[in-house]
């Protein structure tokens, strides 16, 4: 247990590493997501032939794969930029894809009548789509996404395979490579992925219950 008790301070700085990562790639998902989500709905049929073959090309490709794609052959191009952020970018253009089908499927769930309604109150499809068709489409898959965001979380861990080693799995392997406890060392690092991510489910549940009272 001396490897744990003294080492603290390390797991709890790679746990922080870690949801910046998962939280910065949460987010670029988000954002990305619900674009692509935009253009798998839109009237435009070059847009919706784009999203579409973004998801599936994207949703085709493993994480690793493009993450290493993206650490080592964009270097090659002359594209250099730190490798946080490389990671970041990987990963959120990777789960922008599942994003975008998550939302999608809430968008199918609000009923035509509230857009047909907003419509006929002269709001533009731009404002309609804003204030009346996505915060309900989000309303409608809480949980999908609060599952989503534990995808992210547990699969951050893949920035250790790409050299991002100051984050929770790759300072455990560092701890397990200098004392050779593995048992130890893993088994607190999956304590601290469960307590998180059970953590996350506990305020999903939460939060939908409570959203669903209010509709």
């Amino acid at each position: 247990m001396d490897v744990i008790t003294s080492h603290l301070d390390v797991f709890g700085k790679g746990l922080l590493v870690s949801l910046e990562i998962s939280a910065c790639t949460f987010l670029l998902a988000a954002v990305a997501g619900v674009l692509l989500a935009v253009c798998r709905i839109s009237p435009v049929g070059t847009l919706r032939l784009f999203g579409h073959l973004y998801v599936n090309i994207v949703r085709s490709v493993p994480l690793l794969v493009l993450l290493t794609l993206f650490v080592f052959g964009l270097p090659e191009i002359g594209v250099l930029y730190p490798l946080f952020w490389t990671v970041v970018t990987a990963m959120g253009l990777y789960w922008a894809a599942f994003f975008c089908e998550t939302v999608r499927a809430g968008i199918r769930a609000v009923p035509t009548g509230q857009i047909e309604a907003a419509r006929s109150l002269g709001m533009t499809s731009g404002r309609t789509f804003a204030h009346v068709v996505l915060p309900q489409a989000l309303r409608h898959v809480l949980q999908p996404l609060a599952s989503l965001l534990i995808a992210v979380v547990l699969n951050s861990s893949l920035a250790a395979a790409v050299g991002v080693t100051e984050e929770l799995t790759g300072q455990t392997v560092l701890l397990d490579q200098q004392y050779a406890h593995p048992l130890a060392t893993f088994g607190v690092a999956a304590l601290c992925y469960a307590l998180f991510t059970l953590g996350v489910g506990r305020w999903a549940t939460a939060l939908d219950r409570r959203l669903a009272v209010r509709t």
